[in-house]
């Protein structure tokens, strides 16, 4: 089969020359002379195999042949029309689509009203939502299947991965009347006398527990031990015991019943920050919801201030 290769300048003006049927007026508006539109013509014919206008010192008709190049060529360009107007979207943050990973209690907490902002300012662009523990979300992120992390900890910028601080979560008590009637604050030594709901190991809210209950000198027994909010926030209803968690999460647990009291000695604080990879490109899209979220996040510590 005989390769056709026009690039698209030549099939504007061939498309050009079949709407105006006037070599001279197709010129000007091109920019090329009368003679150089004249070879130009002969080249497409050449490269076609087929005479696709019939010409004469008035007229330019299209041929069959020509007829049937113009039904294509309407096709290509408006494709390709349509394709670069994605690309130029894409460009824009228009289009596209941007991967959060995140721990439950920010993708639950924090997020909805990010993505909310996100979307009004950016209709077309898809947003996917991962949750994850916070390896899972370091994982995911460094391995590319998302594009942004929130997590929490300390971690440091490195060659592969960057980390901006974003919110403060202090740990708050929660319990029934029956453990926390007064209203005041607690200390985890005397939260560590109730029964105690722990999060499981290898999540942040464990690691900042232990870290805490270690500064008192004391050691964690935990009565129940489970991996997710919502069962801590179902069994702490229940008058099962009392737990430590960070504030952020009290939207998952879904519980408006329970006592939520201030906690220290010692005051525990999580810290949520936004991980990406160093050294990668960002999409449009996804540099545009880092920015929505670092400003976000400045205004925040401005109100703090």
């Amino acid at each position: 089969m005989k390769r056709i290769n026009l690039d698209l300048f030549e099939l504007q003006v061939f498309l050009r020359l079949a709407e105006e049927r006037g070599f001279r007026a197709v010129a000007q508006d091109v920019g090329l002379s009368g003679p150089a539109l004249s070879r130009m013509v002969a080249r497409i014919e050449t490269r076609v195999g087929a005479r696709l206008f019939d010409r004469d010192t008035r007229n330019v008709a299209l041929t069959p042949q020509g007829v049937a190049l113009r039904r294509a060529a309407v096709r290509i360009l408006g494709e390709t029309e349509d394709a670069m107007k994605e690309f130029t979207g894409f460009l824009d943050a228009a289009r596209g689509r941007v991967t959060l990973a995140g721990l439950p209690s920010v993708t639950a907490g924090v997020l909805p009203p990010l993505v909310a902002r996100f979307t009004r300012e950016h209709p077309e662009v898809e947003v996917h939502i991962e949750d994850a523990l916070s390896d899972g979300v370091v994982a995911a992120v460094s391995e590319g299947r998302a594009d942004l992390g929130f997590t929490a900890g300390m971690m440091d910028s490195s060659d592969r991965l960057s980390f901006r601080p974003l919110f403060q979560d202090p740990f708050v008590a929660l319990g029934t009347l029956e453990f926390l009637a007064e209203d005041r604050v607690y200390s985890w030594a005397e939260l560590l006398g109730h029964p105690f709901i722990a999060m499981a190991r290898g999540t942040s809210v464990r690691a900042l527990t232990e870290a805490a209950v270690a500064q008192t000198g004391g050691l964690l027994h935990a009565r129940f031990e489970v991996s997710h909010l919502t069962t801590a926030g179902a069994l702490v209803a229940a008058g099962l015991g009392v737990t430590a968690l960070p504030t952020m999460t009290l939207p998952v647990l879904g519980r408006p019943e329970l006592v939520i009291r201030p906690l220290g000695s010692p005051s525990m604080i999580r810290r949520i920050g936004l991980v990406w990879a160093t050294g990668r490109t960002l999409s449009p899209a996804a540099r545009a919801f880092h920015g929505l979220v670092c400003t976000q996040a400045d205004g925040r510590k401005g109100d703090d201030a």
